[in-house]
């Protein structure tokens, strides 16, 4: 009785690298674009909180009877125009209102404020906010 080996042939490791290639080279693509789709999704998950941020402010304005200046929001101070909706720019307002950007950069001034993306999106990535109308507008084209 003899022992044999047993083994894969040269040829046979070659075709199992080439086929896992290809599958590397087909799958790629779509994990790069994964990471635009998460940052769309962010940069309109933060939209929709800037959204309800302002409506809860405007809701707590029409409540209270006050008729701008400051209201309390879950213990935090949050400044209101005489429309009812926090005020724009980077500190006070509709940032004392959401509580929490992080991974976002506010800047602007009222009545304007711009959300970016710390980690990268630009100017073609972005929430922004309008503190006259309480309105938001997304942009995504460059995520």
């Amino acid at each position: 009785m003899s022992k044999q080996q047993g083994g894969f042939t040269l040829v046979e490791l070659v075709i199992v690298i080439v086929i896992l290639g290809l599958l590397a080279a087909t799958a790629l693509p779509r994990f790069i674009n994964i990471t635009k789709d998460a940052r769309i999704a962010s940069v309109q998950g933060l939209a929709g909180g800037l959204r309800s941020a302002a409506s809860l402010a405007k809701a707590q304005v029409l409540v209270s009877g006050s008729s701008g200046g400051n209201i309390s929001m879950d213990g935090v101070s949050v400044a209101v125009n005489a429309s009812g909706f926090p005020t724009g720019g980077a500190a006070g307002g509709i940032v004392s209102a959401m509580q929490g950007v992080d991974g976002f950069t506010p800047s602007g001034a009222d009545p304007t404020t711009v959300f970016e993306p710390t980690n990268g999106g630009g100017a073609s990535c972005r929430a922004t906010y309008n503190a006259n109308t309480g309105s938001v507008a997304v942009l995504s084209t460059g995520c």
